[in-house]
């Protein structure tokens, strides 16, 4: 648990400090994007190097993200309606909050080279990465059965990925801050968080455990996290 908030809490200063040349006149966010991406996931990069992962298990995990990212881009037409949350949340149950972390940050950034790469790119990594983070750590105390998987999916992707990802909006939109134009732009924001949600909800109720018994037989099968 301590691990935990220290890994929050780097994230959040890192992200804090970074703001301001986030924010900055620039016409390229791809940089800023990276450094977040790569600072953000440093504390996790080093657990996960120590626990010294195999060829197995970083492949694994390369398809969960190859399965995330197809899983936004089949739904490219339809905003909001993208089954990427149920995919990390089910990851995150599976490998743990470390592993679940990665996979969404990655997701998250590889998917918007389909989708644009901008301001909100690093938001959206953080809050993916943070539904995989909370994933592991929810459903390593309790078992990741059908119902209670898609109702923690659900507010996973609609409460907190929405929190942080409509920051992004906040700052874009905004020259100066106030309370109702901050709850302006986040109750405008609520539809959208809500489809997200709900797809996140129903795609784990019909196909969640089906596909943690997939990644499961994986891991058991070829002993992916017997030393880790």
């Amino acid at each position: 648990m301590k691990n935990l908030v220290s890994y929050i809490s780097i994230i959040l200063c890192l992200i804090g400090a970074l703001l301001w040349q986030i924010f900055a006149d620039s016409k390229s966010y791809y940089i800023p994007a990276v450094v977040i991406l790569i600072i953000s996931m440093i504390p996790f990069l080093l657990s996960f190097e120590k626990s010294k992962p195999s060829a197995r298990e970083l492949t694994l995990m390369a398809g969960l993200i190859a399965i995330a990212v197809v899983s936004r881009a089949v739904f490219y037409l339809i905003p909001q309606f993208k089954p990427i949350g149920a995919v990390i949340v089910a990851s995150g149950a599976c490998l743990g909050a470390k592993r679940g972390y990665l996979i969404g940050a990655f997701s998250a950034f590889i998917s918007n080279f389909i989708f644009g790469q901008g301001i909100w790119t690093p938001f959206q990594m953080v809050a993916l990465g943070l539904v995989g983070l909370f994933s592991g750590v929810i459903f390593s105390k309790i078992e990741p059965k059908r119902f209670t998987m898609s109702v923690i999916g659900f507010l996973l992707t609609f409460a907190l990925y929405g929190v942080i990802v409509d920051l992004s909006s906040v700052l874009m939109m905004t020259t100066e801050i106030s309370l109702k134009s901050v709850m302006t732009i986040y109750l405008a924001g609520v539809p959208f968080n809500l489809v997200f949600g709900a797809c996140t909800f129903v795609f784990l109720l019909l196909f969640g455990e089906a596909f943690i018994k997939k990644i499961n037989r994986i891991i058991i099968k070829y002993g992916i996290l017997e030393k880790s």
